[in-house]
């Protein structure tokens, strides 16, 4: 109890660098199984008090000289909405300092020209959530356009291509509902024709990402059928993609890091965040609440 409170109290270390935790590297406790010499951990099961609730546990680790921020399933956890779970892990990486965010995760597909184990890196989201205004003060006006830092993305691409035989899709929309159930088949039929994948995690998250000011890009990889695709799939192949692949999927997110620096931003994502005009308001409203 004594350590768990030491790092509930803990001050929010540097790091430009954050791992958005999904399936794909739930069962490798990413990074530490994997063997790279130049990965350490610094430090373990980090708690943090922020203005939603306290954090989920993260850990802070090394790849080289870079730091990384790094938080399992996106910080869902039972008795926590996943609104305020997308805030709290945000609010921790915005103290942090972090400039790049990967995410990564399991997907059904909607496209009837995917197949199990595709890989997708999204240019473009889809939100069909309810999760609406989930922010961190209101304080920008976020523009959408290329919402998928296409500098990391292509990082993404390369790494992904160096480590996976397989397809690899370099583009594609990731519709967003609410879950925690998969979609119906009149729901997939829907977005046929919109989206290419569906899943559960990437908005709010490249919302927060945006208004942070930081890079966000994603890495997902199909683990099943969106219903009506074909006329069943099986669980069992879900299971032993999320532990058959966990490793790979690790050491594309490790290379990428690698190859992504920091501070040297060529891209537009801080650019197309902009001070709301409606600051006043939202000022007036804060002092009321």
């Amino acid at each position: 109890m004594a350590n768990e409170q030491q790092a509930v109290n803990a001050e929010i270390p540097r790091a430009d660098y954050a791992v958005v935790g999904g399936s794909g590297t739930l069962s490798s406790n990413f990074p530490a199984n994997l063997p790279d010499e130049d990965v350490k951990i610094l430090e373990d099961n980090l708690y943090f008090e922020t203005p939603y609730g306290r954090s989920p546990s993260m850990r802070l680790f090394c790849v080289g000289e870079k730091r990384v921020l790094t938080v399992r399933m996106h910080g869902w956890r039972s008795g926590v909405t996943r609104a305020d779970a997308s805030r709290q892990v945000f609010w921790v990486f915005r103290e942090a300092g972090v400039k790049r965010i990967i995410s990564e995760g399991g997907v059904g597909t909607v496209n009837k020209l995917l197949d199990l184990r595709d890989f997708i890196i999204p240019d473009d989201y889809l939100d069909l959530s309810v999760r609406k205004d989930v922010m961190l003060d209101g304080r920008y006006l976020l523009v959408m356009r290329d919402a998928l830092c296409p500098e990391m993305r292509e990082a993404l691409i390369k790494a992904t291509k160096k480590r996976f035989t397989g397809r690899v899709f370099t583009r594609g929309t990731y519709a967003v509902t609410d879950g925690r159930h998969f979609e119906s088949p009149a729901e997939v039929a829907m977005m046929s024709g919109h989206a290419d994948i569906v899943g559960q995690s990437i908005a709010p998250e490249v919302y927060l990402a945006r208004e942070i000011g930081a890079c966000y890009a994603g890495l997902y990889f199909t683990v099943n059928y969106g219903e009506g695709i074909r006329k069943a799939w099986s669980h069992q192949d879900m299971a032993d993609i999320f532990y058959d692949d966990a490793p790979m999927i690790g050491e594309i997110i490790l290379e990428t890091i690698r190859t992504v620096d920091a501070d040297d931003r060529h891209c537009e994502c801080l650019s197309l965040r902009k001070e709301t005009l409606l600051k006043d308001v939202y000022n007036e409203v804060s002092s009321k609440g």
